[in-house]
Order: structure tokens, then C-alpha cells, then sequence
């Protein structure tokens, strides 16, 4: 039982902190108010309104009773009600009650009145309106066979003080509400601040403008938030910078070995080391690579048809074909993601003869799908090709596939960017990579 209602209340209170607050500052102001209203209305109103109806009844039971007994001075029983009360009676003779009442089924001054009336003279003796008239309450009353009409101020029929009442409830809590509104928004911004520079920083942005603010707690929690971007960072940065270092102290000897080699006599000797070297520097350059993935870049407003263009150029090849149609901008590090492109489509003339691109744009997000019809790879194989220095030695030789760093640096580079990657079988029986970024 706790249970549905538990998830009931999920879905129909609402996601967000600031709504969720708002309900619970503005529910029991409301719910105050609410109770106060009813109590005043059913305690205080309709009592008050009861009596003042009751008064009013038995006031015109007195009017007619005195002019059955009295019925010669009726100008001065006139004149002495209207100056004294302020009624204004009249007395015909000839007209009669109307069938319809002018009751409003819906008002309680009229249900007052009614239950009064009906219980002082009795049923179909009486007619009244409160509508027929702004100020004033017309009644008629008969008596043998005669109609007593009277017009009576309203204020002699109903409290005057409801609306005054309405007024005072409303307002203070309208005001106690927007008060809470404001408050609510200045507590919530920091928090918005902060889910922002997170979400940046995990895509990969370098959060170098962030300042804590607001509640003590929530100060809290944003600076230990900066302090870890900021270990994170040193940790990248001292890992890229080591990598850096290693590689290109490394290339200083491998230089010196060709010269060597190249003033060796036995040519067949030298050949096989040479291609040994060669191997080598291919492995420091994916290294460095890879680092490069990990040095900082701004993240700025990227034209994807703008960067296809570019990697078409810089391959000037004809088996590669880009299909992207309309100009799509997406924020994120332009050469990172150039990078990464580039090492899907090299895999995949490398492997296959023909790479076909194509880019559809959805309500959210980018696909971007990378085809070839190359070997592919097995499928039990998809998570392994991500991880860095993990090679298909059946089907790919060393001389192709490098270090296993390629694939590594894609995954890297697409989840820091808030997107993801995925492996298949392309329909030229190679492979397809599909990687899917918000924009």
C-alpha cells in the first residue's frame, strides 16, 4: 500500500528543487489559510448572517402583525419604518406573488433568508430577490389578501465584512508566497551553478570560472567540487606531461640509431632494424597522441560541416564519402573531436577500401555513423577494442594497427563530450561505428 502510494507521489509531485521548496513553503501557508476561511465561514459568517437574517424576519412578522391590527394610520406605519430602518414598504392589493422565486440556488444569503422566511410564514406565503436590485433586497410577503412589499438594504441581510475577510486572507498570502518565490530562486541558482560546471567538467571543459555562493552547505559542497576538478586536472595534466616527456626523450636515441644504421655496410641488417625504428616511432606517436587527447582545449562553438570539410582535405581521398547535409553546431574542443574522427576513417581506409560518413540530426541529439567494408570485427570483440593498447592480431598485423591506442582515444574524447559509441556490423559487411553527441 505504501509502496503505490509512494511511487503515486512521484509521479505527480514535481522533478525539480525549486518547485518541490515552493511546495513546501506555499502548501501550508494555503492550507492555513484554507482552515482559517472554512472556520471563519461556517463559526463566524454564517452564523453572524443567520441572525442578522433572523433579526430581519422577525422584524417584518412585526410589521404585519401591526398593520393587521392597525390598518388606518398606514401612512405614518410607512413613513416612521423608512425614516427609522430605513425600509421602504408598500402594500397592494391587487397584485399577487410571482411563481418563480428569485432565489440564486448558490448563494448562502439566500439559503438564509429562504429557511428563515419559510419558517415564519410558511411555504408559497413569501417572494423574495437579492439580485434584482444592487443595494437593496426586495421582499413580498402575503398577508390575507393583500401583498406587503418591502425593500430592505442589503446590509440588514448579509454581513458586510466577508469581503473584507477575503481580501485580508488572499493578499497576505500572495505576498508570503511571491516573498517565498524569490527567496526559493536566490537558494536554487547556486545549485544550478553548480550541476552546470560539473556537467561541464565532465564533458572534459577546464572549469577555471567557478565561485562557490549561497547557503553554508551548499558553499560546502561547491568547493570540495573545485578543489577535485582541480586535483583532476593536476592528475591529467602530470600524466599528459609525463607522456610527453618520455616520448620525445625517447625519439632523441631512436635519431641517433638510423644515423647508425645508415652507415652500415651489411644492407639487409640495417633494413630490418631500420624498419624496427621505424615501428618504434609509430608506437611514440600514438603515444603522444594520446596525450594530446588530455591537454586542455577550450570548448567553443563547433560547425561539424565546416570540420567534415576540413578531414576531407587533409585525406584527399576519393573512397571517403561525407553525406552532412545542413549546418549543425555543437558545443565542444574542435581538435579533439577532429582527432577522433580522423583515426575512425584512417581504420577504416586502412582495413577497407571505401569509408562512407553520414550525419543525421535528431531533437536532441547528433548520430554520426562510420561505415567501411573492411573485415570488421568479431563481436564479441566490441568491448575489448576500446581499451587502450588491445589489438586483433588475427585479422589486423602490428604494422596496421600500432599500439591499440586508436580506438581507446575515441571513447575518451566521445564520453567527455557527453556522448557515446557503438559497434556494429556495417551494410557493406564491415564495420560501423555510430557515435551519438547532444548539441
Amino acid at each position: 500500500m505504501f509502496s503505490g502510494l509512494n511511487k503515486f507521489l512521484k509521479v505527480i509531485l514535481p522533478k525539480r528543487l525549486f518547485y518541490r521548496a515552493l511546495i513546501i513553503v506555499a502548501a501550508p501557508t494555503i492550507i492555513l489559510q484554507l482552515i482559517i476561511t472554512i472556520v471563519f465561514f461556517d463559526s463566524i459568517w454564517i452564523k453572524a448572517n443567520k441572525n442578522i437574517t433572523r433579526s430581519l424576519v422577525a422584524q417584518l412578522k412585526t410589521i404585519e402583525e401591526v398593520y393587521k391590527n392597525d390598518k388606518k394610520n398606514l401612512d405614518f406605519f410607512t413613513d416612521s419604518y423608512k425614516n427609522t430602518f430605513n425600509f421602504e414598504i408598500g402594500i397592494n392589493k391587487k397584485d399577487t406573488l410571482l411563481s418563480s422565486s428569485g432565489e440564486r440556488k448558490f448563494s448562502p444569503m439566500d439559503r438564509s433568508l429562504r429557511r428563515e422566511l419559510k419558517s415564519t410564514f410558511g411555504n408559497n406565503n413569501y417572494w423574495f430577490s437579492t439580485s434584482k436590485f444592487k443595494n437593496a433586497v426586495e421582499i413580498k410577503i402575503k398577508s390575507e389578501n393583500e401583498i406587503l412589499e418591502f425593500l430592505v438594504p442589503k446590509e440588514m441581510v448579509s454581513a458586510s465584512s466577508i469581503r473584507l475577510f477575503v481580501l485580508w486572507t488572499t493578499l497576505p498570502s500572495l505576498v508570503l508566497i511571491i516573498i517565498a518565490l524569490i527567496f526559493l530562486k536566490n537558494q536554487t541558482k547556486p545549485l544550478v551553478r553548480l550541476a552546470k560546471a560539473a556537467e561541464r567538467f565532465g564533458k572534459g571543459d577546464y572549469v577555471n570560472d567557478f565561485r562557490p555562493s549561497g547557503a553554508q552547505e551548499i558553499r560546502k559542497a561547491a568547493y570540495e567540487f573545485d578543489r577535485m576538478a582541480k586535483r583532476i586536472n593536476r592528475h591529467l595534466n602530470q600524466r599528459s606531461e609525463m607522456l610527453s616527456g618520455i616520448s620525445h626523450d625517447l625519439r632523441t636515441p631512436l635519431t641517433r640509431l638510423k644515423l647508425q644504421l645508415a652507415m652500415i655496410k651489411q644492407k639487409d641488417l640495417s633494413e630490418k632494424m631500420t624498419k624496427d625504428i621505424d615501428e618504434m616511432e609509430k608506437m611514440l606517436n600514438d603515444y603522444l597522441q594520446f596525450a594530446k587527447t588530455q591537454s586542455q582545449e577550450s570548448t567553443s562553438n563547433v560547425d561539424l560541416k565546416n570540420l567534415f570539410n576540413q578531414i576531407r582535405e587533409s585525406f584527399n581521398n576519393e573512397n571517403l564519402q561525407i553525406t552532412c547535409e545542413d549546418k549543425i553546431y555543437l558545443s565542444g574542443r574542435p581538435l579533439a573531436l577532429k582527432r577522433s574522427f580522423e583515426n575512425i576513417i584512417h581504420n577504416g581506409l586502412v582495413y577497407g577500401k571505401n569509408v562512407y560518413i553520414n550525419v543525421q540530426k535528431g531533437n536532441n541529439r547528433l548520430a554520426i555513423i562510420f561505415e567501411d567494408d573492411g573485415p570488421g570485427i568479431p563481436e564479441e570483440q566490441f568491448k575489448n577494442v576500446f581499451k587502450p593498447f588491445f589489438r586483433l592480431d588475427k585479422s589486423r598485423s602490428l604494422n596496421k594497427s600500432g599500439i591499440g591506442l586508436g580506438l581507446a582515444i575515441v571513447e575518451d574524447v566521445i564520453n567527455s563530450h557527453g556522448g557515446n559509441i557503438q559497434l556494429g556490423t556495417s551494410k557493406f559487411n564491415g564495420l560501423m561505428v555510430k557515435i551519438s553527441l547532444p548539441f
